[in-house]
């Protein structure tokens, strides 16, 4: 009879803690929920244009903000907009073609898409996808900035989410029924779409890229045979895949379709020859005739690709700039090729690309190493993560560079039409300059 009756105490208790767990969890999804409709309305009230959910009204974010409290603290002139809503370290950023959006993830099981013009706004909103079981490393918007792929930290693996508009109006994330196969057999350095929407390419540590198809079938492999990669990505253009690491050099090579659509081959290209140790990380310019190295020898390079390579044609070297930078530094060209930013550790330092003067340096911008460094599709910013919150720069080199280039026009523009309408380009720059330095820092 005792123990009947201890028995029954012990099952009692056990349902009782079964009761209290399924009604936390009901709660906190509900919670979850609730934010997810106030953001997808917030969307949905301004058509196609990503806005997101007001901070004011959610107790998520409030609890944020308690955190905040004794996160980094970082000003610049410079500084446009510090972008705070991930509670987790964000490793990816990526802005979509069309530029109107901005996608970022990080290991809370989040990826965020940001609305561009509201980076000089006081309130910076979001929408929030949640991965489910698992969380993004990195993310890459299609080329219709309609949808986007994620690799999964513990699934090792691509994951595809498309955004669906409701019957209602309100939009949500949509993952595939299926994800990518599970293909490499070393840590995951980056993945992206072709601007084409042709193919996907993943790359790994050791000397592995992958050429794959929408649907998840891969169409090439490629082994770099560079000891080990420390990058790759493919070009802005869609045609090229790029690779670099242990080696001295950037190996390239062109994905070949037919003219009915259908894969042909991966056939080198070119290689960009010139350090004298490995290379960290490269970039392209916005029209792939551009290209920016930094690695392991102290300098950064800038190489002129618009070559014919197929007649036997080599790129050729432009610029070689002494620079700081170390395992993890990341690079980035502005889309026109006019400025470079490099990473090396917390520091991120800007250079004009033509004359290789140093321009800013910004120090301490983040409290861990900087995980990307990328530029918006305009030009405008320049925008970095390392740590839970996103900074976002004034390109200031970048109008500098284009006021020169345009003061330049102007000494040899001999139509008076055209000198006119130079002079008032100009204004325009200056003016435009002038308010983001006269702007106080974020």
């Amino acid at each position: 009879m005792e123990v009947t009756l201890a028995a029954l105490v012990a099952l009692t208790l056990l349902l009782g803690a079964l009761v209290i767990l399924v009604a936390l969890a009901v709660g906190r999804r509900k919670e979850e929920l609730r934010e997810e409709i106030e953001q997808a309305a917030e969307f949905a009230a301004e058509g196609s244009a990503v806005k997101g959910p007001t901070s004011k009204k959610q107790k998520p974010e409030k609890q944020r903000s308690r955190k905040d409290k004794a996160s980094h603290t970082f000003s610049h002139q410079l500084l446009a907009a510090s972008l705070k809503s991930h509670s987790g370290d964000v490793t990816c950023l990526d802005f979509s073609s069309n530029g109107k959006y901005l996608a970022s993830c990080a290991d809370d099981r989040t990826v965020r898409i940001w609305s561009t013009k509201d980076f000089l706004d006081r309130d910076h909103k979001c929408l929030r996808a949640n991965v489910e079981l698992d969380h993004a490393t990195l993310v890459r918007f299609s080329p219709d900035s309609r949808a986007f792929i994620t690799w999964l930290a513990n699934g090792d693996t691509i994951r595809i989410f498309k955004m669906v508009k409701k019957e209602d109006g309100t939009l949500s994330f949509k993952a595939a029924p299926e994800d990518f196969p599970q293909k490499h057999k070393a840590p995951i350095l980056n993945i992206g779409i072709a601007e084409t929407g042709k193919f996907i390419m993943s790359a790994s540590t050791d000397t592995s890229i992958h050429i794959w198809d929408l649907k998840g079938d891969i169409l090439a492999s490629i082994n770099t045979n560079q000891m080990t990669n420390s990058y790759a990505a493919i070009s802005p253009c869609g045609r090229f895949v790029a690779s670099c690491g242990f080696t001295p050099d950037v190996k390239v090579w062109e994905v070949c379709f037919g003219k009915g659509g259908e894969f042909r081959e991966v056939a080198r290209a070119f290689d960009l020859k010139g350090h004298s140790a490995g290379v960290h990380a490269f970039a392209f310019s916005n029209d792939s005739h551009r290209m920016v190295t930094v690695s392991k020898d102290g300098t950064w390079k800038l190489w002129n690709t618009d070559v014919e390579y197929k007649k036997q044609q080599d790129p050729y070297l432009l610029k070689t700039v002494p620079c700081a930078s170390s395992e993890g530094s990341r690079v980035a060209l502005s889309p026109d090729g006019r400025v470079v930013a490099i990473s090396d550790g917390c520091n991120v330092t800007m250079y004009d690309a033509a004359s290789g003067r140093l321009e800013e340096e910004l120090h301490g911008v983040h409290s861990g190493e900087i995980t990307d460094l990328r530029f918006d599709i305009n030009g405008r910013f320049l925008v970095c993560s390392g740590d839970k919150v996103i900074r976002v720069f004034h390109n200031a080199p970048g109008y500098r560079a284009a006021i020169r280039d345009m003061q330049d026009m102007l000494k040899k523009a001999q139509n008076e039409a055209m000198k006119q309408r130079l002079q008032q380009q100009i204004r325009e720059a200056q003016s435009a300059l002038d308010t983001v330095l006269a702007a106080p820092a974020d």
